[in-house]
């Protein structure tokens, strides 16, 4: 079945989320609409569609000229295996110790490593990001400089690798969290999938707003890989999470945007440290001091 794409831009947000309302009421009608920020600081904003058939191009155009938006750019995107090409395409990622790879490449794992199993057709992060590479990085770095995670929450998790990691050469508690069902659902089937059933509590809620997240602080080392705005809102809930001479590892963030979220954790006490640059992201490891 063919898909068609319809793609738009505009600066403003309200009339971004306005006409993406509008693009809802075509026909023949969109299978998903969305609006996301475009992370340049250009204050930009792509509003996407998703269409079965032909969208109405004209009615398309007439929206983007009373909206204030760009032409769309309509696309027919070809019928694909997806999972059957990211199989392809995902060679197995090394990050310090941790070597992540899907099942087609289970004969590569290497003898001498810490092995994550992360398949392919699980969504929300295999590993191959760059701020999943920059967080299991900073992780190897703690656990080579004799830290030991004994109370560790993984905070968006989700896939859950950042608390396997853990899990895979601690034998603390071990917590994963999520705002999306979905995600948890996944972290859970990951969790099986590399034995590690009954280590690792998976939870569904935003931030620290969960009894059990609350019970169980102050976290000793504290991972969120999730967006900037996110994080520097979750600043002072990691400020009195993380125990004295903890840690957190933050990512999800672009290399410009490091700046600002060092500023909000310093106001929380953390101490300044040099961003981990992979690609276009930084990872930040932060300690809370005693």
């Amino acid at each position: 079945m063919p898909t068609f794409t319809a793609l738009t831009t505009l600066k403003d947000r309200t009339q971004a989320q306005a006409l993406a309302d509008a693009i809802e009421d075509l026909t023949p009608e969109p299978t998903g609409v969305g609006v996301f920020e475009v992370e340049d600081g250009s204050g930009t904003y792509e509003v996407g569609s998703y269409f079965i058939e032909a969208p109405d191009e004209v009615g398309l155009a007439l929206l983007a000229a009373v909206h204030g938006a760009k032409p769309f750019a309509v696309s027919e995107l070809p019928e694909t295996d997806w999972v059957a090409a990211v199989k392809r395409e995902l060679s197995p990622i090394i990050a310090g110790r941790f070597f992540l790879y899907g099942s087609h490449d289970a004969d590569r794992v290497p003898a001498d490593c810490v092995p994550l199993l992360i398949e392919a057709a699980m969504a929300f992060g295999t590993g191959h990001h760059g701020t999943t590479q920059g967080c299991l990085t900073a992780l190897d770095s703690l656990a080579n400089q004799g830290f030991v995670g004994k109370n560790v929450v993984d905070v968006g998790c989700g896939t859950a690798v950042l608390a396997m990691a853990a899990a895979k050469i601690w034998s603390g508690g071990m917590l994963a969290s999520d705002i999306d069902e979905v995600a948890t659902d996944t972290a859970s089937a990951n969790i099986r999938c590399n034995d590690l059933d009954g280590r690792i509590e998976v939870v569904t809620c935003a931030g620290f707003d969960h009894a059990v997240l609350r019970a169980k602080a102050p976290y000793d080392l504290i991972f969120a890989n999730i967006l900037k705005a996110p994080l520097v809102a979750l600043a002072p809930d990691m400020g009195t999470s993380c125990a004295a001479g903890g840690y957190v590892i933050l990512s999800g963030i672009l290399n410009e945007q490091a700046a600002d979220v060092l500023d909000a954790y310093a106001k929380q006490g953390f101490e300044r440290a040099e961003p981990l640059i992979v690609g276009e992201w930084s990872t930040l490891c932060l300690r809370k001091p005693v």
